[in-house]
């Protein structure tokens, strides 16, 4: 076994290796860029060697300075986590050749499996059901649209060297093509070095479903079960679970035995996962592996209890396996939510920027009234630690398991609920809003799921009637604290609560408040013949989280003071929310509601990043759809078009410009 590797990675998945490593009482070497300088990575590895400038083509990507701190450190062995040189067969030989192991598969397989290209010949060679596509390279606008036209929309326009969602757009028409055509291979060069384009069918209604393999160097290849990553928002993965829903036990051993039987055809010998893309009908087809440990490999461990990293480090040391598929079985339910800085109420844009606040939830085993569930946390960001513009703006990996499905769902849900972030956009509003759908429960799952579900974006949700108890127990809960820290002589127990989302004045509520013989706050609810118990609360004036039991079940509130109420969010549910006298109410209802600014004449940036091209000048004419800026964050271009034809009165900005969120870039007359 080794006694120290080198972490070529950064993030949540350097923390994770870290961890694993510490376990097995291997020492742990960082290398890292000016960001990520004083990380929580950085600080858990045993050494630390920096590489390089922020950008990771100058840093995470540089062959020789990886190489260099390997010298430099003694490490035996590298760990390439994901993303960055984890498929790259370039660098797994150049340390074979260097005396130092990779920890992953051999270079063939990455070769074999890793180039989309080449990996969809190989599987339809060995015998693997294939997408209808175009597999080899296509050099021109024209090509890709007669191959298109020969395929039949829609089509998907994939990059060859493609990862992680990026370079990926689907065609359903010539014009579509030819603008994606160029947008993918643009991309592709900028994010992978690589602008190689491939086309295929795209499957209508499709859903995603993975098969994680494990080899060792004696030939034993295992398949541990499916994953379920259907919910996906720009063909970048959100929310994944294991088993998945759709499959019955035919068709799990059916993928499971052709994902095997692909990787031992590569003499594959390290974590690997091969991608499925399934019809609703359980039919399956090949759609690409991935030579790496995935970001989804928690799920997995949590239903076969298997340490994937560990595993990976023991192979590359060149033990066998010490199970057989036999050995393996699936145990209960496990869902990830990926938790972004990006704000689904602006699109889910990226968003940069400091962690003011970082509450996570408790990790290990709880209990809800549904059943027991067990929580765990991957994350590489602590409080006050900053989202950076460089990469990838995952904040954690938020996972829960439990005995059952539903179980599952209910302790991600509460897990969202327990964690509390502040400083910069994330998405664990719409993340909640998932796990509370009744199609997400039912299992009913496709790729098109956010497009289907939120087709005008995501704005929050309205509450149900347990939310709104929830929203009415917790301002009347803090109006009550606050009115006795203030020392208010009226002791008022009657009150109007105003529960108010966007630009409404709100809905009235009236409550009598009472404590029962058990000191817990009881809100007697005017005109319905119910009430609310409130009790185990857990809040102080400054506190971000209010926790308590209503009716016997607990939940968590995220909550802000403000000058005329409370801000209060349970799960996907906002709102602002008052606790007036009765007197008060009657006069609050005749203020007149506040008109909102108009923007319609202004194009504003969505996110914080760098303009790359504003193509329209003062004067000029712009017709509906035409581009008027693109705007580069987090290794992404986003295109803004102009929503309505108008002249340009004014443009702000110019290529190589950083910009804030909603700072002006073009303004029509």
């Amino acid at each position: 076994m080794f006694s120290k590797i080198l972490i070529a990675n950064r993030g949540e998945i350097a923390v994770r290796i870290i961890k694993t490593a510490r376990r097995m009482g291997i020492s742990t070497v960082l290398v890292h860029s000016d960001a990520d300088t004083g990380s929580l990575a950085y600080e858990m590895a045993d050494e630390t060697i920096h590489i390089g400038p922020s950008p990771a083509a100058q840093s995470y990507l540089v062959q020789d300075k990886i190489v260099e701190a390997v010298r430099r450190s003694g490490a035996e062995a590298v760990h390439p986590g994901f993303g960055f040189l984890s498929e790259n067969p370039v660098f797994a030989r150049r340390l074979e050749a260097e005396g130092i192991t990779f920890i992953g598969p051999n270079p063939h397989a990455i070769e074999a499996m890793g180039d989309k290209i080449t990996s969809k010949k190989f599987a339809a060679e060995a015998g693997v059901s294939t997408v209808p596509g175009h597999m080899g390279l296509i050099e021109t606008t024209d090509h890709a649209v007669q191959i298109a036209n020969e395929i039949g929309y829609p089509v998907m326009i994939k990059a060859s060297a493609g990862g992680g969602g990026k370079g990926i757009r689907v065609a359903h028409s010539d014009d579509d093509m030819a603008e994606g055509f160029a947008a993918v291979k643009a991309e592709a060069l900028t994010a992978f070095g690589d602008d190689r384009v491939f086309l295929e069918k795209f499957i209508v209604d499709p859903r995603h479903i993975e098969i994680q393999v494990l080899g060792d160097k004696h030939g034993n290849i295992v398949s541990l079960f499916d994953r379920e990553c259907s919910i996906q928002r720009r063909n970048q993965k959100v929310i994944e679970e294991a088993p998945s829903p759709l499959l019955d036990d035919a068709t799990r051993k059916a993928m499971g035995d052709q994902a095997v039987a692909l990787a031992r055809a590569v003499n594959y010998d390290s974590a690997g996962t091969v991608e499925f893309v399934a019809g609703q009908d359980r039919s399956f087809y090949f759609l690409e592996m991935n030579t790496r440990l995935q970001v989804e490999h928690p799920v997995t461990e949590l239903i076969t209890g298997v340490d994937l990293v560990e595993q990976m480090i023991r192979s590359a040391a060149g033990e066998r396996m010490a199970f057989g598929q036999d050995d393996l079985k699936i145990d209960g339910w496990a869902i990830e939510s990926r938790i972004y800085a990006e704000d689904p109420y602006r699109g889910f844009l990226p968003s940069i920027g400091r962690l003011v606040r970082y509450e996570q939830p408790e990790e290990g085993e709880h209990h809800s009234p549904t059943g027991p569930y067990v929580v765990r946390n991957d994350s590489g960001v602590r409080e006050g630690d900053e989202i950076s513009m460089f990469y990838d703006p995952m904040i954690s990996k938020l996972c829960a398991w439990a005995p059952t499905r539903a179980g599952a769902v209910e302790g991600m849900a509460r897990a969202l609920e327990d964690t509390h972030l502040n400083g910069v956009g994330h998405n664990v509003p719409f993340l909640a809003a998932v796990m509370d759908q009744d199609r997400f429960k039912s299992g009913k799952l496709a790729t098109s799921y956010i497009k289907d579900e939120f087709p005008d974006g995501f704005h929050g949700l309205s509450p149900d009637r347990r939310q709104t108890d929830i929203l009415i127990a917790t301002a009347a809960a803090m109006n009550e604290v606050l009115t006795e820290a203030a020392g208010d002589p009226s002791d008022r127990t009657e009150w109007i609560v105003l529960i108010a989302q966007g630009n409404e004045k709100g809905e009235p509520h009236g409550i009598s408040l009472s404590y029962d013989d058990e000191e817990a706050l009881t809100l007697d609810l005017v005109g319905e013949d119910r009430a609310l118990s409130l009790s185990q609360i857990d809040w102080r004036p400054g506190l971000a989280q209010f926790k308590a039991v209503l009716d016997d079940e607990p939940f968590t509130a995220e909550v802000k003071r403000v000058a005329d109420g409370f801000d209060i969010r349970h799960r996907a549910v906002r709102a602002r929310v008052r606790v007036l006298s009765p007197r008060l109410a009657e006069l609050h209802a005749r203020l007149p509601i506040k008109v909102a600014a108009d923007t319609s004449k202004l194009i504003q940036s969505p996110m914080p990043g760098l303009v790359v091209a504003i193509p329209v000048t003062v004067g000029q004419e712009v017709k509906t759809g035409e581009t008027v800026a693109i705007i580069e964050a987090m290794k992404m271009q986003n295109i803004l078009k102009a929503e309505r034809d108008g002249v340009v009165k004014a443009v702000s900005a110019k290529a190589g410009d950083p910009v804030a969120a909603d700072d002006v870039l073009v303004e029509f007359g």
